[in-house]
């Protein structure tokens, strides 16, 4: 049995390909773009002609939002009515809009949470005055009609914009493999670039842009954007806008009261406290909100004393929080031709220059043909008033005055339904008084209107005394102030962390922890089963701590990082990577440019600058070079290297002292020089270097352990043990020829 069918068999590469193409143009052409000519998205255009079909001016009463909402997608956009009435929100709100199109009451959001605005049922809205720029021309013949959805009615294919409304409010939109992202511009600056470029047709990008500096955003944040990027922007059509909050000083506090564009202020608060409870803002103290009615912004912190340096303290919020943010620039639009495309700035004027130029063409021509039709009828009007016997007579009398009037006073068909329309009344001699008026006025309209039509200089003249009395009466002044300053950049993480100081205690199995305070006692914390003290060293908070393994490779952490003394602290093997079989033995902290002595205890060392010693590989630095079965000393600060002398002591109870000019200053580290002479067979016997301490005539003790006794030596004391560096030193008095460590007085 043969079935008629009526449908074709394609490929399914070839439909999917064709479907995916219209659905590609159906997005970018009738949702997300704009079109160059009123600037608008068909979403918007809908709403403003519906609102203005419903008799929203901005004198008229306003009404439900629903009402609106229900004719737009009723009558012209069949879509989904929340998100047309976001639409309408978004034209409504003045930290969304440069020039709100809408005038919304009741909730409509605020610039804290955009999207918080009441239900469309709640709220009332009408056109603001400004609307009015895209309206006034509507019925002039300006524009094409299209059938709506279901042919039912007709709607604008677009608004015959007054101004450049592509560049005053921007856009934004996400369509298929293209997005556009315009900002907001000044109506008095368009419109004085556009005049430019009337005058001089050859004006450059960079002629326009002594008009248009940078765009102008709803809230009153700095642009720091460079000049040069801002021309590049403008030239090529894409870029990017960095803005910045303002701030001032008052009473010792800060107040921000300009954020940038979309920027909220509880997600500032939020962001900065998310900084303080981190512990990453020691200079802030407190901050609250205190915007209200009469301040949209003001947000006050409040620093933790007079001494912190405000300006340094906001770069760095300006750098890690949305006080300072930038703006992608994407200047797509469908163009006159239909098609969607990136244009520079002189390519957006001069095609729209072009879109009003036929505008007011059309608009002309419009009334140009009311004109000639009304003269047309009051021609026809004048011959009855002359012949008014003969008009009565021949109405009186003949069953047909329609063709006999025509035919008689050579009148059209337009002419004799007007006269035989026209009332008794008005046949008096005082209405043909006012027709002849009427008439004089019409031929000078008329008159004008031919010179304008015929006269491109006249034609562009009127453009631009429209554009002056348009940005006269609905413009104002620049909001977002032009500041060319550098890009802000976070403090370092130790400029953020609170000077206190510190005892950092590392045990014999490699676990650390850092205690607050210098008067720490690293041998009465507890410590795992099985660990003990090994060594400590006092810190403040914002510096580096250097750990030293049994290899001679040097680890560095911040002091800040390290876990409190209240545990037993966490291993270093976590944070580093150390070579099989090597552990710690020994640490330091210091600034960077501090100069230390590293010594092992076969008795060689050097000085080195602690920055040396610092690296951010997991890994280290090797820094000392180590014989087998060597050991790391704690390493000694050296205040002056040319008055400071060097201390040794060996557990065979030889103390030297020398200068520490003598050392040698290694920047990369290495083995070092002998620092106190221990005979070979000492050092099979077992002695060693215990320890060196660094000293001056002024705070010139140190102390020395054996066992359970120590011997305190004072400055003449250790006059006796002087010597040059590579000595073997004096020999302790008896009792002390078991040195076991040797430290300096506090």
């Amino acid at each position: 049995m043969n079935i008629q069918s009526n449908f074709e068999q394609i490929p399914l590469k070839d439909y999917a390909e064709r479907a995916y193409l219209d659905y590609s143009m159906y997005v970018v052409l009738d949702r997300a773009l704009p079109f160059i000519g009123d600037g608008l998205k068909p979403v918007q255009r809908r709403i403003i002609y519906a609102m203005s079909e419903l008799g929203l001016e901005s004198t008229a009463k306003p009404k439900k939002s629903a009402r609106t909402i229900g004719d737009v997608i009723g009558k012209f956009h069949p879509h989904g009515d929340s998100a047309c009435y976001e639409a309408m929100v978004l034209m409504a709100q003045p930290f969304s809009y440069r020039y709100p199109l809408v005038n919304g009451q009741g909730n409509f959001g605020s610039p804290d949470d955009p999207k918080s605005f009441a239900a469309m049922r709640y709220t009332e809205s009408k056109l603001t005055p400004i609307a009015e720029l895209l309206l006034q021309e509507l019925g002039q013949g300006t524009v094409e009609w299209t059938p709506n959805f279901d042919g039912t009615l007709n709607e604008p294919s677009w608004l015959p914009a007054r101004v450049p409304h592509v560049l005053l409010n921007g856009s934004m939109g996400i369509a298929v493999g293209m997005a556009t992202d315009i900002p907001p511009h000044n109506l008095r600056e368009v419109a004085s670039a556009c005049i430019r470029l009337l005058d001089d047709p050859e004006a450059t990008v960079r002629d326009l842009c002594e008009h248009i500096q940078a765009p102008d955003y709803p809230t009153a944040a700095e642009i720091i954007s460079p000049r040069s990027e801002l021309l590049t922007m403008y030239e090529t059509g894409s870029g990017s806008v960095r803005a910045r909050g303002m701030y001032m000083k008052e009473d010792g506090n800060v107040v921000i009261t300009a954020l940038p564009h979309q920027v909220s202020p509880s997600k500032i608060l939020e962001q900065i406290a998310a900084q303080m409870r981190a512990k990453k803002l020691p200079m802030l103290e407190d901050l609250r909100d205190e915007s209200d009615h009469l301040n949209a912004i003001r947000l006050v912190l409040v620093p933790r004393s007079n001494r912190v340096d405000v300006d340094e303290m906001m770069q760095h919020l300006f750098a890690t929080t949305d006080l300072e943010k930038s703006f992608r620039v994407n200047l797509n639009m469908i163009g006159l031709d239909g098609r969607p495309q990136v244009k520079n700035l002189k390519v957006i004027l001069s095609e729209w220059l072009r879109f009003r130029t036929d505008t007011v063409t059309r608009r002309l021509q419009h009334r140009l043909a009311k004109v000639e039709r009304r003269l047309h009828l009051l021609e026809g009007l004048r011959i009855a008033f002359l012949n008014l016997d003969e008009v009565i007579r021949i109405v009186r009398t003949e069953e047909e005055p329609k063709p006999v009037l025509m035919a008689r006073f050579k009148l059209s068909e337009e002419q004799t339904d007007y006269i035989l329309e026209t009332r008794l009344r008005q046949l008096a001699r005082l209405e043909e008084m006012k027709i002849n008026g009427e008439r004089d006025e019409l031929e000078e309209e008329r008159a004008r209107i031919n010179v304008l039509l015929n006269s491109k200089a006249r034609l562009k003249t009127l453009i631009k005394d429209e554009l002056k009395a348009d940005a006269l009466k609905y413009g104002d002044v620049r909001r977002s102030p032009l500041v060319e300053r550098a890009v802000s950049q976070a403090l370092a993480e130790s400029a953020l962390v609170v000077s206190e100081p510190l005892t950092i205690v590392l045990s014999e199995k490699g676990w650390v922890r850092a205690a607050k305070g210098h008067d720490v006692d690293g041998a009465s914390l507890n410590y795992r089963d099985g660990d003990s003290l090994l060594a400590t060293t006092r810190g403040r908070t914002t510096q580096q701590v250097a750990f030293i393994d049994s290899t001679g490779r040097s680890y560095s952490a911040a002091a800040h990082s390290l876990p409190s003394a209240r545990g037993n602290g966490e291993p270093l093997s976590g944070r580093f990577s150390l070579p099989t079989g090597a552990h710690f033995d020994t640490l330091i902290a210091a600034e960077n440019e501090q100069k230390l002595v590293l010594a092992s205890n076969l008795g060689y060392g050097f000085v080195i600058s602690f920055e040396a010693l610092v690296g951010q590989k997991k890994a280290g630095k090797q820094i000392l070079s180590m014989d087998d079965k060597a050991r790391v000393l704690l390493p000694a600060l050296v205040a002056d290297s040319a008055r400071d002398r060097i201390v040794v002591a060996t557990s065979g109870g030889h103390v030297l002292m020398f200068s520490v000019a003598e050392l040698p200053e290694l920047d990369k580290g290495g083995k070092g020089n002998k620092l106190i002479e221990i005979p070979k067979a000492k050092l099979a016997e077992g002695e060693r270097l215990v320890g060196i301490a660094v000293v001056t005539e002024s705070r010139g003790e140190v102390t020395l352990y054996a066992g359970s006794r120590k011997l305190i030596l004072k400055w003449n004391d250790l006059v006796e043990y002087g010597g040059n560096r590579a000595g073997r030193g004096g020999l302790l008095p008896r009792g002390f020829q078991r040195v076991e460590r040797i430290e300096t007085s506090a």
